[in-house]
């Protein structure tokens, strides 16, 4: 995995290095993760919190960095801002305020990125274009937090040209934000099925599952 993805950094004329592997690790046990990490896997992303926190306790033993990238609930925000350094899919600045006022004070700023809504699914969270830029200042403003960029969740297609096209609109509201006075790095997108497509437009996080643990457990 981590040759194919310094394949498409390359051929996107990118450094390998500006891509990191994000191991979406949902559904797959400690004892996989922890394979994974010998294989030299550092970043891993959970989805559910009552599934990730007892492998993250397991885990602690090793030098892992946790990103937690599924919806999250205003009742969970504490939990997560104890326990992970990254949360990606932030779209509400009420869920913000709550992870900045419960970081532990002895932590470091908590790693956020902003998910905007990309390809007009109901089904799918996000911040609309429009709205991004005063939903970013706010974050960036907060203590205790560490606005890093953006993230997307496309719909499944198949054609690269069409999976591009919607990395590239991510990629223009990113922009488009640094003109404007943020410092944003982070570009969160991209997956198994098309993650070469995402680095083509600027990815700087791909979040791979199936690709490298295989299908979820049922």
């Amino acid at each position: 995995m981590q040759s194919r993805i310094a394949d498409a950094a390359r051929a996107a004329g990118r450094n390998v290095d500006s891509v990191t592997l994000l191991a979406v690790s949902k559904g797959q046990s400690s004892a996989a993760i922890d394979s994974a990490a010998s294989a030299g896997i550092e970043h891993f992303g959970e989805n559910f919190l009552q599934e990730s926190l007892p492998k993250i306790t397991a885990l602690s033993g090793r030098e892992l960095t946790w990103h937690f990238i599924g919806k999250l609930q205003a009742n969970k925000t504490r939990q997560v801002a104890e326990n992970f350094a990254w949360v990606h899919g932030v779209d509400r600045l009420k869920i913000a305020e709550r992870l900045s006022a419960q970081r532990p004070y002895h932590a470091p700023p908590l790693n956020v990125c902003l998910q905007l809504h990309v390809g007009g699914e109901a089904s799918k969270g996000g911040v609309e274009a429009t709205e991004m830029a005063a939903l970013a200042r706010a974050v960036a403003a907060l203590p205790n937090i560490k606005l890093r960029g953006l993230m997307s969740m496309p719909p499944a297609e198949t054609d690269v040209a069409r999976q591009r096209q919607w990395f590239h609109e991510t990629r223009q509201v990113f922009d488009y934000l640094n003109e404007n006075g943020l410092r944003l790095d982070t570009l969160s997108m991209g997956t198994s099925s098309d993650f070469e497509a995402a680095i083509a437009e600027g990815a700087t996080i791909v979040r791979v599952g199936t690709a490298i643990f295989g299908p979820r457990r049922q």
